[in-house]
């Protein structure tokens, strides 16, 4: 997710918004304060998160709580997404950290683990009904519920239409299969839509991978919206309990899959290009030269924004297994540490409501936590003349678990350099997937 990764996170250069004077105050975290009035009538309940375009909607939603309730300030703080994490872990451990934060699935399990966190599915009950579900059982951990959903999303197929209908493909049916043959449809598709520099395309005899003009998908490392889904898509697993478990058959035969998209058949960007550019393949198609995007609603302001031609969605890639593809989702979780425990719960309920969630919906955003208010993204994008409703889908279907456990953060960590060889070809899919196994589970182990 854009938002959580973008798992890779949404980490985009963060600056301090400079507010209306509502009340509402935002300021970096160097000039926090979770302790201080702002007099004898008022309590500052402080709130960090580390996107910047959504904290626009916060403002307004805060603009909206504190005229209900006239004897708290929230205090949105903005930390960069490279340093967030850091800052958060000494933060917690200092007794410094907000009242209210956002975490994702790959932070948020050892400071549940450690009671560092609000139980808020207790606290809460009676509002988490309208919550998302998936999103609430991403948070959820030994029976309890620990993070109020704020925001969701889940995997589709951008498409060029322009350079779909020249190659004669439709995006909307497209099935991967790694044994190949006539099952495989979307092999032969991300071939016509392969082109070299003099006009030959890869299901041609002509082609030549040394010089490509335009790719026919964005096969890379990117976790939530390519190879985790192809796994998924396969049968495939990739955690066990808290534990790293990727050297399987199926999960072996999707990341083979994947990789010779890259390597083999040259449908897709080299990962020399892309290891360390997340957003490289993005940028090629909004330039017009990647015909099919996989990716998640995160990516649809920029694509919109950037895009100088018709573009539309369909459903993610189908596998052996179905269409198999990651729903993530970003969470506000409560500091067990708070010295406003009744006022940061007010926040925190206004944060699962739909009132509290409707301007990051109709600002569009993103899709929100709670279930009532998602028809404002929908509508938002309908206006732009732009159908979510292969993200939608994909969320309500089987779902592929994105990792979690108080740990799987730091076994990431240790696993990201072996994948990155995997994808550039010079680890073999089964010497590294077992690799890898072993330095995340050693990593969680530490």
């Amino acid at each position: 997710m854009r938002h959580g990764r973008r798992l890779r996170a949404a980490a985009a250069a963060v600056a301090a918004l400079a507010l209306a004077a509502s009340g509402c105050a935002v300021g970096s975290d160097s000039d926090s304060d979770t302790g201080n009035d702002t007099g004898a009538d008022k309590t500052v309940v402080t709130f960090r998160l580390w996107d910047d375009q959504v904290a626009k909607a916060y403002e307004k939603s805060f603009q909206a709580f504190e005229q209900k309730n006239k004897n708290i300030d929230v205090k949105v703080e903005l930390v960069p997404w490279n340093d967030y994490w850091n800052k958060l872990t000494t933060d917690v451990s200092a007794g410094t950290v907000s009242d209210i934060f956002w975490t994702n699935t790959s932070n948020f399990g050892i400071y549940a683990d450690t009671g560092n966190l609000i139980d808020v599915g207790t606290e809460l009950s009676a509002e988490k009904g309208g919550w998302k579900q998936s999103v609430v059982d991403l948070y959820t951990r030994d029976g309890k519920l620990w993070g109020v959903p704020q925001l969701w999303d889940s995997i589709a197929l951008f498409y060029n239409k322009k350079l779909v209908e020249e190659a004669d493909v439709d995006p909307t049916s497209l099935k991967w299969d790694p044994s190949g043959g006539v099952s495989d449809t979307f092999l032969p598709a991300a071939q016509k839509l392969t082109v070299d520099f003099v006009g030959n395309r890869a299901s041609e005899p002509r082609f030549t991978s040394r010089k490509i003009r335009q790719f026919g998908f964005n096969a890379s490392i990117d976790a939530q919206a390519i190879y985790w889904d192809f796994v998924g898509s396969n049968g495939g697993i990739w955690q066990r309990g808290d534990e790293f478990a990727p050297d399987n058959p199926r999960t072996r035969e999707a990341i083979q899959y994947v990789v010779d998209l890259i390597n083999k058949e040259h449908v897709a960007p080299s990962a020399a290009d892309t290891n360390e550019n997340g957003d490289k393949t993005r940028d090629l198609f909004v330039q017009g030269e990647l015909a099919l995007f996989q990716s998640g609603p995160y990516n649809l302001k920029a694509i919109e924004d950037n895009a100088q031609f018709e573009w539309g969605l369909a459903p993610m890639v189908e596998g052996p297994a179905g269409r198999v593809g990651v729903v993530h989702g970003v969470a506000a979780v409560g500091s067990a540490k708070t010295k406003h425990r009744a006022e940061t719960l007010k926040v925190l309920s206004w944060l699962g409501s739909a009132e509290g969630q409707r301007p990051i919906a109709e600002g569009g955003y993103a899709f929100p936590g709670v279930t009532s208010a998602e028809q404002g993204f929908v509508d938002y994008w309908k206006k732009q003349g732009v159908d979510v409703s292969p993200f939608q889908q994909a969320a309500t279907g089987k779902t592929f678990p994105a990792p979690t456990g108080p740990r799987v953060n730091a076994g990431a960590t240790a696993m990201d350099p072996i994948m990155k060889e995997i994808f550039l070809g010079r680890t073999p899919v089964a010497k590294g997937l077992a690799a890898a196994q072993k330095a995340g589970n050693a990593a969680i182990k530490e």
